[in-house]
């Protein structure tokens, strides 16, 4: 319009020619210059007011305008005065058409307008195009339409309306030939980004006719040309999603939905591609956007319902039971509503009845669905069903199903639910109905088969209704099984249920090759498995238990679990097999106790009703030493056996749930299960006087011990009784007859190992080191068994420890770990020996306690706390390694065992380490203000623990209270640490450990404000140390007190006594610590000048003692200082002094000091050359102190 306005404008005198006024005039139109085109008509009216184009041009004005009726009149006047114009006939039919419905479906008024234009221009293809729309829309002549749109197209080729209708009616018509050649010509003359309409419209047909290749790249044609169209998106996912390109389809359907985000068929493709992805969670939240949108769009409602039936199905073979009833209840909720707004579609009712068939495994006491009460026919918003209605319901949901479209698939799902429901009724009692329902099954499945007799799955679950037991027909069953695998060569199911049905029938052999079958055509199914392990368990393999082994690894099922545990419990109950290859291997390396656990507590979630096998999840929960757990499967034992015929085997039950009832400290209900049973046994007389004895009621545990003991008839059993009662007397503080009890058990044909423990252990708590060797002499004649390897160890350390003979005690547990290093126990016992009798060994205990981890995760809860006890001992600490440190190793145990006090008594001890290192080191302590929190946590968590001694749980609380002191003394918080201390008195007023700690903290308290103390307070610290005469601490601290007043004589005296203790109680760490302490004494005095030699000597003895206990870095410095205050310049100085800085294996603190006075030493010997090494040394361990010093002393020179 621009060119033919800027053309028209270089012609001189337009006004003289009518037609350059009208074009000018068209142009301005064109362009939308509407007010320069009412210019140029009325000029064309002024000067040529008869002449058809001012008419004309007055008319496309009116008509741009909307003005139809004034379009129309001057229109008609130009066709009056040029009645050949074929464009004003087309313009007038274009008037006629827009004014309004009428004027478009009279004949005679657009129709005929066009039909003329087209008769005076036959190349007119616009006319020709607007008779197809007359044809299409109004005369619904679809063949005429098509042949208008086809010449209009024929005409222009760029009229993408004229040739997309034409290929759309072409379709319609059933004439895809034409069609495709249509869009063929038009794309292979297309240019890149052009022709959208043809891409989209072959795209479509190569879509319908599952090409989806063609489809794909004509669809990304189409988008080239409009990418934004969301349209074109969708027909690009549906492409990739019909040839299985799930991913792509679903970036595709979300791009549409970005442009355009209120596509409810978008986003429901994008639920129903992860819901085929098995993203069921993703496809959930899908779907309920769309019902946010539109609540009532069916196909978002079904697949909703869909996603929560198969999440319920992947629960089921999880056996998360109550994760699929939960699931469940939401599928047929959103079914229900799907069936009321379309209770004419045939899947969606099978759909509902699958949803109420799916819990058809589940016990019935889980089952409590609600659902909708229009679905059930109650007026009532929401109605519970339970298994049997779900069941029910299920079936009325299929036949509702049969009525709108009677299927074989339908028929065989009917028969199937009639076939759960007979087996529910049989189970409550109702054969009659049982009957019934399963004759209905075995009809429905027939019909089935006779609707589509080559389906294999229909012919198999006939099979399965004809062999089950209230019907019997196992000839019916075969020929079922054998037609299911006629119908399919690769079916496992008809091969394993075949085996099955010869397996009950007794026909091994014929079962063995039906399961061989199976297993070669899929090895990964369960059942065939399962089939096997039966087979071998009837003829008595050797192998049966590896074959239920193996079930359970393949996958959970019900028959492989059981059978798994029931071989599990009966190799454990056998334990003259202990040493054999076979229990190793089954046991051991398979991990058989756990493994079976996990796949029984799955089946006794599921089945309810089993006695045996919650029997077996309490025996492996003992073993397991889940005594919680055990006692509430003993009691549901005893629920289901208390109302049946079987007496024995609920006196068995009986038994069972009150030893574990002991067991976990609940004695009263102990008491009142052992007696529920008739006592006429020994192990039930035995159970209640063990409970009796629990309980603290000894006079009545004695009685009944008594009255089992009349009724043994077995030595062994004797031993035992006579065993327990001397317990009960030493319990009641009658040694002598404890013992005399003991003594008897010794005279029997066969005396048990137990009692001569005892005997032991007697001795070992009354001190009597004589009857404790004797009794061990004995014991030691019995041959070593693997359960008594540990408790033998125990008692030999125990007397070793009671002799005094430390070192002994270790050496005992080491020689039982090198005969047995496969013994978690014994590893964990070493490295709790060892910081208490042999702390120099302490390196060998960590190792100890990491080994007893590594080989029993059930040693953790000790092993754990040992191992950092023994660091603790080794002086580890996290600026050594911070990976391998104390504080490392508690943090652990306490994140694994919170429950345990000791372990919070040891991270208190652990942080106390940690802040005096970084003491000792110059360093901000990281880990302070936490004393309280720790004490408060040993309190809380010894709360409740009935099965801890009363004094462990007071030894522990008391040291963590005193180690919480001792702390905020260190930290300086004296006043709090005091507060803390008097609490503690006025609770417990004779502790005088704790009033040792008081007056250590007013004595800080003191030394701070005064230098000198008075006499009398002097004559009051030493009566509390007194006090607390076997404390060696007490000793060293008011040596302490003594050294800083100046008394170093009275100081001496306080660190010879407490050296003197440390040997008497054969404390390493005491007795060394005492030396190093008496030799700092008198060297300080050596290093004031004090003439005399008592000192010198006495520094060197301390030393040399010290150095005679172990290799002590600290004593090898003092002796060089002592050298060095003796005589500076002495070779032999030199000499220590270098052995300490130069030679491997002394910490930096020592070597430090020591590089500081061998400094000084060459300075005074003026040897620069050791200097120079010296220094070197000293810039490479970063002794900054060394190198001041080295330039102070250089400068001075």
């Amino acid at each position: 319009a621009e060119e033919a306005i800027n053309a028209l404008e270089q012609i001189s005198n337009p006004s003289n020619d009518p037609v350059l006024l009208a074009l000018r005039g068209r142009a301005y139109l064109n362009k939308g210059l509407l007010d320069e085109a009412f210019k140029s008509t009325q000029e064309l009216m002024h000067s040529h007011p008869n002449v058809a184009e001012a008419y004309a041009l007055e008319a496309f004005l009116h008509y741009t305008q909307k003005n139809y009726q004034l379009a129309e009149k001057n229109f008609q006047c130009a066709i009056e005065r040029n009645p050949d114009n074929a464009e004003y006939y087309y313009y007038l039919g274009l008037t006629h058409w827009y004014m309004g419905e009428a004027t478009r479906r009279e004949k005679s008024k657009a129709f005929t307008q066009f039909l003329k234009a087209a008769k005076l221009d036959m190349y007119l293809g616009k006319a020709f195009c607007y008779l197809g729309h007359y044809y299409r829309d109004i005369a619904e002549d679809r063949v005429r339409a098509r042949g208008c749109y086809k010449k209009a197209f024929e005409l222009d080729e760029t009229d993408a309306t004229a040739g997309a209708a034409a290929v759309d009616l072409s379709i319609e018509l059933e004439d895809t030939d034409t069609a495709l050649a249509i869009l063929t010509t038009v794309t292979s003359r297309a240019s890149a980004g052009t022709a959208k309409w043809a891409w989209l419209r072959r795209g479509l047909y190569y879509l319908r006719a599952n090409q989806q290749s063609q489809a794909v790249a004509d669809f990304q044609a189409a988008l080239r040309a409009d990418p934004k169209d969301a349209n074109c998106w969708e027909c690009l996912g549906e492409a990739y999603l019909s040839r299985g390109g799930y991913t792509t389809a679903l970036k595709c359907f979300t791009k549409a939905i970005e442009l355009n985000p209120d596509s409810i068929y978008g986003i429901y493709k994008i639920a129903a591609i992860k819901q085929i992805l098995g993203n069921y969670r993703e496809a959930v939240t899908e779907y309920q956007q769309i019902i946010k949108k539109s609540e009532h769009y069916v196909p978002a409602l079904k697949g909703l319902g869909e996603c929560y039936l198969m999440m319920a199905r992947n629960a089921l073979t999880d056996y998360l039971d109550g994760k699929a009833v939960d699931h469940i209840e939401q599928a047929v909720e959103f079914f229900t509503r799907a069936v009321q707004q379309r209770p004419d579609v045939s899947c969606l009712w099978k759909l509902l009845g699958d949803a109420c068939t799916c819990l058809c495994n589940i016990s019935p006491s889980k089952v409590h669905i609600h659902v909708l009460g229009s679905l059930v026919g109650q007026n009532v918003d929401r109605q519970m069903l339970k298994k049997y209605d779900l069941l029910r319901l299920g079936g009325r949901c299929y036949g509702r199903a049969l009525k709108l479209q009677s299927t074989a698939n339908l028929w065989c799902d009917l028969g199937i639910n009639y076939y759960h429901q007979a087996h529910l009724t049989a189970a409550s009692g109702s054969m009659s109905e049982s009957s019934e329902l399963l004759e209905k099954s075995l009809q429905c499945l027939k019909k089935s088969v006779m609707l589509d007799s080559r389906n294999h799955l229909y012919w198999n679950a006939l099979g399965v209704v004809a062999c089950s037991s209230g019907i019997g027909n196992f000839a019916l069953a075969q020929h079922a099984f054998i037609k299911s695998i006629q119908s399919e060569q690769n079916n496992v199911v008809g091969w394993t249920n075949l085996g099955v049905l010869y397996l009950a029938n007794e026909n091994i052999e014929l079962s063995h090759e039906a399961f061989k079958v199976a297993q070669s055509l899929e090895p990964s199914y369960v059942m065939c498995w399962i089939g096997q392990a039966l087979i071998a368990e009837t003829v008595g393999s050797y192998e049966t238990m590896d074959l239920f082994r193996h079930t359970t690894e393949l996958g959970m099922h019900t028959e492989g679990a059981k059978g798994y545990a029931h071989w599990v419990c009966s190799t454990l109950q056998d334990k003259s097999n202990r040493n054999t290859e076979l229990y190793r291997y089954n046991i051991l390396q398979m991990n058989a106790i756990s493994a079976a656990h996990v796949v029984l507590s799955k089946y006794t979630e599921r089945i309810q009703d089993d006695a045996s096998a919650f029997t077996m999840l309490g025996f492996l929960n003992e073993h397991l030493k889940l005594k919680k757990q055990a006692t509430d499967a003993y009691q549901r034992v005893v629920l289901l056996l208390e109302n049946t015929e079987d007496k024995e085997k609920y006196k068995i039950a009986l038994r069972n749930y009150g030893r574990l009832l002991c067991a976990i400290g609940q004695y009263d209900k102990a008491i009142q299960a052992c007696k529920s049973t008739s006592l006429t046994k020994i192990d039930d007389i035995t159970a209640v006087a063990l409970a009796y004895f629990r309980k603290g009621l000894l006079p009545e545990s004695f009685k009944a011990y008594e009255k089992a003991l009349s009724a043994s008839d077995s030595e062994e059993d004797k031993a035992h009784i006579l065993t327990a009662l001397a317990i009960v007397e030493y319990k009641q503080d009658r040694l002598d007859a404890a013992k005399t009890l003991l003594f008897k058990c010794s005279v029997l044909k066969e005396s048990s190992i137990e009692s001569l423990q005892t005997l032991c252990t007697l001795g070992l708590a009354t001190h009597d080191a004589t009857l404790s060797t004797a009794a061990l002499n004995e014991l030691l004649k019995h041959d070593e068994r693997k359960d008594q390897v540990y408790e033998r160890c125990l008692i030999t350390a125990a007397i070793f420890a009671l002799q005094g003979r430390n070192v002994a005690v270790q050496r005992q547990a080491s020689k039982a770990i090198h005969r047995n290093p496969g013994n978690s126990a014994l590893w964990s016992l070493l490295s709790r020996l060892v910081p208490h009798y042999t702390p120099q060994y302490a390196k060998g205990g960590t190792v100890a306690g990491s080994i007893a981890h590594i080989l029993h995760a059930n040693q953790a809860k000790t092993s754990l706390l040992y191992t950092a006890v023994n660091q603790l001992a080794a002086g580890n600490s996290s600026a050594d390694d911070k990976h391998n440190c104390t504080l490392k190793t508690i943090q652990k145990a306490a994140h694994l065992f919170p429950d345990n006090p000791a372990v919070w008594a040891g991270l208190l001890a652990a942080c106390h380490t940690e802040n005096t290192v970084s003491y000792l080191r110059n360093n901000i302590p990281k880990r302070t203000g936490l004393e309280m929190a720790f004490v408060t946590a040993v309190s809380a968590e010894n709360e409740g623990k009935a099965h801890l001694p009363t004094s462990y749980t007071h030894a522990l609380e008391n040291w963590s209270l005193y180690q919480a002191v001792t702390g905020l003394n260190d930290a300086g918080r004296s006043s709090e640490a005091e507060a803390l201390c008097t609490k503690g008195l006025q609770s417990c007023p004779d502790q005088p450990a704790l009033l040792l700690l008081l007056r250590q903290v007013q004595c800080k308290q003191l030394l701070q404000s005064c230098k000198q103390l008075p006499e009398a307070i002097l004559e009051e610290l030493k009566k509390t140390v007194a006090s607390n005469s076997t404390s060696l601490a007490a000793w060293i601290w008011l040596a302490e007190i003594y050294q800083s007043q100046g008394m170093v004589v009275a100081a001496e005296m306080c660190y010879r006594k407490s050296l003197q203790l440390a040997s008497q109680q054969s404390n390493w760490n005491g007795k060394l610590s005492s030396l190093l302490r008496l030799a700092m004494l008198a060297l300080k005095v050596c290093l004031g000048k004090i003439s005399s030699d008592h000192w010198p000597a006495l520094v060197q003895e301390a030393t040399t003692e010290a150095l005679k206990i172990s290799f002590c870095p600290l004593a090898v410095l003092l002796q060089g200082l002592l050298q060095f205050s003796v005589k500076m310049g002495a070779r032999e100085t030199r000499r220590i002094l270098e052995r300490v800085v130069y030679q491997p294996g002394y910490p930096e603190t020592v070597t430090s000091v020591a590089r500081w006075y061998l400094l000084r030493h060459l300075h005074a010997k003026y040897d620069d050359e050791l200097i120079d090494v010296l220094v070197a040394n000293a810039k490479a361990h970063g002794d900054i102190r060394v190198l001041e010093l080295h330039k102070k002393l250089a400068a001075a020179s």
